[in-house]
């Protein structure tokens, strides 16, 4: 009795080894066949010449379109960030790095399936409307974005200089919609600016210099350093860097930005992707340094990409003393990946998410931003009062009711960010100090 039953278990055992075999088996092949390019190449192909030769309207079927359009599904299936180009389009990729480019100057991104402002650009229609970080855009010229991708989106805001584009924006925190007709501009954006939006960086009476960085582009690092000469030379102790509304742009800009303030040889971030070749360093080459300075740096919603590269950056380089950053605002946007530029036929090209960003630390910024140091929200009523008031003729839009108001608005994360560098020249004068100590513990002790 007891040998049978014992037969029988082994029997069973047998049977579900078998049975489980015989599934990992179906698996695998299933997985192999899913993975295995020649069967889904000829399927492809297959399905593509069916296309050709079948639907109805034969003039929209020609090879190249198909292929194009079968790459564009293809790339907008991965991510938000990735898409195929065709040579128009990566000459306006081009254009944008370079600081010129045609349309409303509004930079998108797609955020929880919605077509999203990250920042309206300065002096340009999309800021001159009054369109903020956040905003929706739920309609171009009338019809619905629910289901456009980000790349036709740029398409369709972009044009030729003088045309016009009706966007329908929604505003989340207030459920207000509202219409703007824009006038397209050709826009070359000044990437580097002071207090008063221009070019001729005063000094405030506390020595504290300003710098508002819109965006990374090609220029972007040399024209920052002949800001900080400038404000050098008038006598600057402490420097605010505006980071507020920028969009990103180039790493290599980011990276050159933070060598500034860093020690030759220091890691500003890295990439990681999928195999050892998409691991990348980036460190300070050191030239052009300007280590003795304690800062601010302001983000906000708006701030992203390679503005959270360098606030990621200061961030963790201050925390182990090779830095005097305070990171100081709201959080920021949380577009930390990295998108390679792949050369194609023709003028074309592919825009590919291979890696993500990391700060020394190791923190990821991809879907999570950066937290400020010290924490200044700004209510959307506040942010729209200084739109107001520094936009040319901003008072003159509003109704009369309202100047007294927009006349008096402050920026609340600037005044904060000015307070914190005042309090700190009192401090260390008072011990008998240089406003600017070597090692960052009296930044460090601020915050």
């Amino acid at each position: 009795m007891k040998r049978k039953l014992f037969y029988g278990l082994l029997l069973a055992a047998l049977a579900l080894n078998l049975f489980v075999g015989a599934q990992v088996y179906i698996q695998n092949v299933s997985a192999a066949e899913k993975d295995d390019p020649y069967p889904n190449l000829k399927l492809f192909s297959t399905v593509l010449e069916r296309v050709r030769q079948d639907y109805v309207d034969g003039d929209k079927v020609t090879y190249q379109e198909l292929i194009q359009g079968a790459m564009k599904g293809m790339l907008n299936t991965l991510d938000p960030h990735s898409e195929f180009m065709e040579s128009s389009k990566y000459d306006e990729l081009k254009k944008d790095t370079q600081g010129e480019f045609g349309g409303v100057g509004i930079v998108i991104s797609m955020k929880d399936g919605h077509v999203t402002v990250v920042s309206p650009m300065e002096d340009t229609p999309g800021y001159r409307a009054g369109i903020l970080s956040g905003d929706r855009i739920i309609k171009i010229d009338g019809r619905s974005t629910e289901k456009l991708s980000m790349q036709d989106a740029v398409k369709k805001l972009r044009g030729e200089p003088g045309s016009k584009v009706d966007v329908t924006i929604l505003r989340p925190t207030t459920g207000i919609v509202t219409n703007y007709t824009l006038a397209r501009a050709a826009i070359k954006v000044d990437t580097v600016k002071d207090i008063n939006g221009k070019r001729e960086f005063p000094l405030s009476e506390n020595k504290i210099g300003y710098v508002h960085l819109t965006q990374f582009g090609e220029q972007t690092p040399e024209d920052f350093e002949d800001a900080l000469r400038k404000l050098e030379k008038k006598g600057m102790e402490a420097l605010i860097l505006d980071l507020r509304g920028n969009p990103g742009g180039l790493l290599d800009a980011a990276v050159k930005i933070v060598e500034k303030f860093v020690p030759r040889g220091t890691l500003v971030v890295s990439t990681e992707g999928r195999g050892s070749t998409q691991k990348s360093e980036y460190r300070a080459s050191g030239h052009n340094t300007h280590l003795n300075f304690p800062l601010v740096v302001l983000v906000n919603g708006g701030s992203a990409s390679a503005s959270e590269i360098v606030s990621g950056a200061m961030q963790d380089l201050t925390a182990t003393g090779k830095c005097k950053a305070v990171i100081l605002g709201e959080q920021t946007f949380g577009k930390g990946s990295v998108q390679s530029i792949l050369p194609l036929n023709e003028g074309s090209a592919l825009r590919l998410t291979t890696a993500k960003y990391y700060t020394p630390s190791h923190k990821v910024i991809h879907e999570k931003g950066i937290t400020p140091d010290i924490i200044v929200p700004m209510s959307d009523d506040e942010e729209r009062d200084l739109f107001y008031k520094r936009a040319p003729g901003g008072l003159d839009s509003v109704e009369e009711k309202d100047r007294a108001r927009i006349e008096s608005a402050r920026d609340v994360q600037l005044d904060r960010a000015m307070d914190l560098l005042k309090g700190l020249s009192v401090y260390t004068k008072c011990n008998g100090e240089k406003l600017a100590p070597k090692g960052g513990d009296k930044v460090a002790a601020a915050r």
